[in-house]
């Protein structure tokens, strides 16, 4: 991820999160279990193109449900896997605020900083978490080549 990529992630962390538990939620409650066809109509041809049956729409439109529920999860733990670099204890306040949900302007009020030094707090956990990566990508690029 880039640093506004990461920038972006820790704005929508609270969504993402609430969003995930929702949905898996949804998905267990509703169930995600498809019966396979037996007998004869497991033999016969299938139509291809576009169905008009509801059901099985239902069935592709959840299906892709599991795609964005997956990218969700992979930047939330992008996230998460990156918190342990934030060492500084201001920094460290400012990430687990962002994390909350909280406006920058909310932040600002909370720590009694201005939001210019806020965003100099928040531009540095970027630059941290991208570092991070940054130093990840290129010990498993090292291994691959030895």
């Amino acid at each position: 991820m880039n640093k506004k990529e990461i920038e972006n992630a820790l704005r929508d962390y609270k969504w993402m999160i609430n969003e995930i538990t929702r949905q898996r939620a949804f998905l267990a409650d509703a169930g995600t279990n498809i019966v396979a066809q037996s007998g004869i109509e497991s033999s016969m041809p299938k139509a291809k193109g576009n169905t008009s049956d509801p059901v099985a729409r239902e069935v592709v439109r959840r299906d892709k449900k599991y795609t964005w529920i997956n990218r969700l999860e992979n930047k939330v733990s992008f996230i998460q896997e990156r918190i342990p670099a934030i060492t500084d204890e201001r920094e460290l306040a400012v990430l687990e605020c962002l994390l909350d949900g909280m406006s920058m302007r909310a932040i600002s009020n909370h720590m009694g900083l201005s939001e210019r030094h806020i965003f100099r707090i928040r531009d540095a956990i970027v630059s941290q978490m991208a570092d991070m990566s940054h130093l990840a990508y290129k010990m498993t690029d090292r291994k691959r080549c030895v």
